[in-house]
């Protein structure tokens, strides 16, 4: 296995499509490739993989992320109404305030750098107060439309949740893949889970996201680039598992943001989808996960749909 830095020195797709490009991996997506995932909706079922957004509730543990905040502006309880609708018709309003990744979300391209360099080479600078200008969520709001693929680390590890810190490796995956008879191929989004979200219960408790958690093992970079995935997402805060190097916090998303195109995405609720893979043995659908088109955002929003 190579080590981490020289996989810093030469994973790369920098330049494959060219010098402006601020797609990255999602370039495996054809139209051809949509063809042929579409064709697997045969029984019209559709699993959102969303957490709910719930006023000052979630997986954010404080610092530099909050939970979302939902306020209301308008509501039936009030005795008059700011706008006069006519004939006694009132309406109800209200106002979100989220982090862009503050709960079930895609991560751009900008969102992780080192020395001093995007994906595809474009200077940090490029992200400003103003948002980002290159390899923003703007860029590919649209392209998250593809076949999705569920490799369920847990299940074949037969626990409910992965313990923490377990780095799921690249002979885990193709074990899995052999497992479950499924192959990860061009163009694919993967879903990984970890079962970490099976300890959450309503969605009240996110102890298991305030430690360390299990994840993808940095060295599975190298697989997913020779696999020509399009994206990665899985059920816990980071997609990688947390503490694999002692100088690094995430050697993953520096070696899949910044060096691939990868985009990676996060807090994804796996277990009803994960639950109807196991019974009834396919572990391929329609995967539908557009982010809002938020202007230079570094992330974005997401309520993925797995249509089978």
């Amino acid at each position: 296995m190579a080590s981490f830095d020289e996989l810093l020195r030469t994973l790369t797709t920098w330049g494959q499509w060219g010098p402006d490009d601020e797609k990255g991996t999602l370039n495996y997506i054809t139209a051809e490739t949509r063809c042929r995932a579409a064709r697997l909706v045969r029984q019209g079922r559709t699993f959102s993989l969303a957490i709910p957004i719930r006023h000052g509730s979630g997986p954010q543990g404080g610092g530099a992320r909050i939970n979302p905040l939902h306020l209301m502006t308008a509501t039936g309880c009030e005795p008059t109404s700011r706008v006069d609708l006519g004939r006694n018709t009132r309406y109800v309003d209200d106002v979100l305030v989220m982090m862009v990744q503050g709960g079930t979300q895609w991560d751009a391209l900008c969102h992780v750098y080192y020395d001093d360099r995007l994906y595809n080479g474009f200077a940090a600078t490029q992200v400003d107060s103003r948002g980002a200008h290159r390899g923003g969520i703007d860029k590919v709001h649209a392209d998250f439309v593809s076949r999705g693929v569920l490799l369920d680390v847990a299940r074949w590890k037969r626990v409910e949740s992965l313990p923490a810190g377990t780095a799921v490796t690249t002979a885990d995956l193709e074990a899995v893949e052999a497992h479950q008879g499924v192959t990860v191929g061009e163009g694919d989004i993967l879903l990984v889970r970890t079962g970490q979200m099976s300890t959450v219960g309503d969605f009240a408790n996110w102890r298991a996201f305030q430690g360390k958690e299990a994840g993808l093992h940095w060295e599975t970079a190298e697989w997913l680039h020779e696999r020509r995935v399009a994206a990665v997402a899985a059920d816990n805060s980071m997609v990688e598992a947390t503490g694999q190097l002692a100088d690094v916090r995430v050697p993953f998303h520096m070696l899949a943001l910044r060096n691939l195109g990868l985009h990676l995405g996060e807090f994804w609720y796996l277990e009803r989808l994960a639950a109807d893979c196991a019974t009834d043995g396919t572990w391929e659908f329609l995967l539908v996960a557009q982010a809002l088109p938020i202007d230079g955002g570094t992330g974005s929003p997401v309520n993925p749909l797995a249509l089978k």
